[in-house]
């Protein structure tokens, strides 16, 4: 793991949304090459519940809830920004580029083929290297459809469900269904 120094000043980065550029893109690769790494363990054998739990531990830096299930491959190209509550299930083939940071509330299920995305490129052509980075949040008990992609910089409110390929592109409010291209809220959630 890299020294905390290092990874406060990435969390202070990625938490500011500003341009990265220069010597955190370099530390960008050193936790990418880091996250690799753990993957390709995780990935190519088989694990028992608890050895993926240890494993998800060290790719994320941080200590998982024993409740946590996943159903590997997994792939991500950061892991340390990851913070995942109790009793969540992640299906198999999910992808989540977490450098700008990704919150999962507990009881949360999410499908096969996720893909949570929080970097963004910059317009201009010319400057189209650059990276900025915002968070995604994903409240409690929500419901993540198989193949749906979301997008930097949105929350899913507790207890939201996400349609199967839904593209999310603007937050869902808690306790609604959201299905499409781009994603649109169909449904409130009565709860009994």
């Amino acid at each position: 793991m890299k020294e905390s120094m290092d990874l406060d000043k990435f969390y202070s980065a990625m938490e500011s949304g500003n341009m990265v550029e220069g010597e955190m893109l370099k530390f960008f690769n050193d936790l990418s090459q880091e996250a690799l790494k753990i993957t390709m363990e995780l990935n190519n054998k088989y694990h028992t519940p608890e050895e993926i739990i240890a494993l998800f531990s060290q790719l994320t830096g941080k200590e998982i809830d024993s409740s946590f299930r996943l159903f590997p491959p997994f792939y991500t190209d950061c892991g340390k920004n990851i913070n995942i509550g109790k009793n969540v299930f992640i299906n198999a083939c999910c992808k989540f580029q977490d450098q700008g940071g990704i919150t999962i509330g507990d009881d949360v299920l999410i499908g096969h083929n996720v893909t949570l995305a929080t970097l963004n490129h910059d317009q201009r052509p010319e400057f189209r290297q650059n990276i900025y980075p915002k968070s995604i949040k994903i409240g409690n008990k929500v419901w993540i459809g198989s193949n749906a992609t979301i997008l930097a910089g949105v929350t899913v409110g507790d207890g939201a469900i996400i349609g199967a390929n839904a593209l999310v592109t603007r937050d869902v409010p808690k306790n609604c269904i959201a299905v499409g291209i781009p994603a649109k809220v169909i449904k409130k959630i009565e709860e009994k």
